[in-house]
């Protein structure tokens, strides 16, 4: 599934081929994904015009020029062709197609069909269903040890659950969990709630840098993620403990044929891959 940083990379390739642009027309193929597609959803789309598009933790949200936002989120295997003057045949899996008054063609892509595309009023965002219990941004200016330290207060799970746990912080991912706690040093198993004072400002910085660091590489090609371009992600080429199981981290001095060298261990039947030696 896009994390954060594979999102974000989405909706920047997004800006210039949507902003600020009028829907011709709306096709849909099925009607339904995750959840029923809204009935009204060519109605309320044709003829409007996108002003910006924005992100809320993986989904994003395309803010037209009424009060209403068209809400996608790519699920498991969902992508986003942006084409222009396209010849490309369309196949099964090319559920909805919003062709732009310029010409551009963005179409979703979703085999195993775990996305979804609702409609949501402006003034009702914040309290709708997807959104009401979602935590604050990790790149917000105001997400800092603090705001990190009152996430997880209280929290007697491990760290890494507590961090995946959208209603904490939102928008993290297995991938960027792993790599920003081998960055703070501290361990996937820790207790959550002791993350506070210097430890939450380290993790926080951390989390930041990570994310940071993997939109400016373009997220992480898993499986089925290509930026809206076409182009793959290269921060897998950076990843510092994620799926190096056995190898050394980073910087390392240790004998890995005495240690093992980086290990993995199944938290909440995801796999995390850490250091012992510098994660505490």
């Amino acid at each position: 599934m896009p994390e954060l940083p594979e999102v974000e990379t989405i909706r920047r390739g997004l800006m210039p081929a949507l902003a600020g642009k009028r829907i011709a027309s709306v096709t849909v193929r099925r009607p339904d994904l995750r959840i029923p597609l809204p009935r009204d959803l060519r109605a309320r789309l044709e003829g409007k015009r996108i002003a910006t598009i924005g992100r809320r933790a993986k989904y994003l949200l395309l803010e037209l020029e009424t009060d209403d936002i068209c809400v996608v989120h790519l699920g498991m295997s969902g992508r986003l062709f942006i084409e222009k003057d396209a010849v490309r045949v369309l196949g099964a899996h090319d559920h909805i197609t919003l062709a732009m008054e310029d010409g551009v063609r963005v179409t979703l892509n979703d085999p195993r069909r775990f996305g979804l595309v609702a409609l949501v009023k402006r003034a009702d965002f914040a309290h709708h269903k997807l959104f009401a219990a979602i935590g604050p941004e990790p790149l917000a200016p105001e997400f800092d040890g603090p705001a990190l330290a009152a996430a997880v207060a209280g929290r007697k799970t491990p760290l890494k659950a507590a961090l995946l746990d959208q209603r904490r912080i939102a928008g993290l991912g297995n991938i960027y969990v792993c790599e920003a706690m081998f960055r703070a040093g501290l361990s996937p198993k820790r207790r959550a709630g002791t993350v506070k004072g210097e430890k939450a400002v380290l993790l926080a910085a951390a989390i930041k840098r990570v994310l940071e660091d993997a939109i400016a590489s373009g997220g992480s090609s898993l499986r089925d993620y290509v930026q809206p371009s076409g182009e793959l992600g290269y921060f897998q080429h950076r990843w510092a403990v994620y799926d190096k199981e056995g190898k050394a981290c980073p910087g390392c001095t240790c004998d890995v044929a005495k240690t093992g060298g980086i290990r993995r261990l199944v938290q909440g039947g995801r796999s995390t891959f850490y250091c012992p030696r510098r994660q505490r």
